[in-house]
């Protein structure tokens, strides 16, 4: 029962961009978010097809926006993952994305790594950003681990001349969580 409830707790926290209204979503709830436009890419052979009309140095930035968004998480610097994330965001507001992503660093130690990140959509202010993404995570009170693993959607806007994180949408691969201690 414990391991249950610490790994919903897990699941609530795991990602920290876009707090409490994170959007985990199931693999019927992706596909729908997909189909309905809120994201959108394509898939061909199981790979994401990279978007064809972005530019070079856009895409050198928005990349580089992503990256540093990952760093911060696995550094749990507050002040340097805020920097990464919209002052006006769609999928959680401000404020409460900073109190909730310092509670996380506060409890827990989440390594994110990521691969195949691929531009997937983009238009002049807005680009989704997809990634397979691996999460290892000890919560520091009760030194229990977790594992998981998922795909992600990182949707930036161009704020201040700058690429921010404003949304994420995850969906997780359950065959590929575990809970241990």
């Amino acid at each position: 029962m414990l391991k249950k409830s610490i790994l919903a707790v897990l699941t609530l926290l795991m990602l920290t961009a876009c707090g409490n209204k994170e959007n985990e979503l199931s693999n019927k709830e992706g596909q729908q978010a997909i189909d309905d436009g809120t994201v959108g890419f394509e898939m061909n052979g199981g790979e994401v097809e990279k978007a064809e009309n972005v530019p070079a140095d856009e895409e050198r930035a928005i990349l580089a926006a992503f990256d540093e968004y990952i760093a911060a998480l696995n550094a749990e610097e507050i002040n340097r993952y805020m920097h990464t994330v919209s002052k006006n965001p769609k999928g959680f507001k401000y404020e409460e994305e900073h109190d909730y992503a310092a509670e996380v660093f506060e409890k827990f130690n989440i390594k994110r790594e990521v691969e195949n990140v691929t531009i997937a959509k983009y238009s002049k202010n807005e680009a989704q950003v997809y990634a397979n993404m691996s999460m290892h995570s000890l919560q520091l009170e009760t030194n229990v681990e977790h594992e998981s693993a998922g795909r992600q959607v990182t949707v930036f806007v161009k704020e201040d001349d700058a690429w921010k994180v404003t949304s994420v949408f995850y969906i997780g691969d359950d065959s590929k969580s575990s809970t241990g201690n």
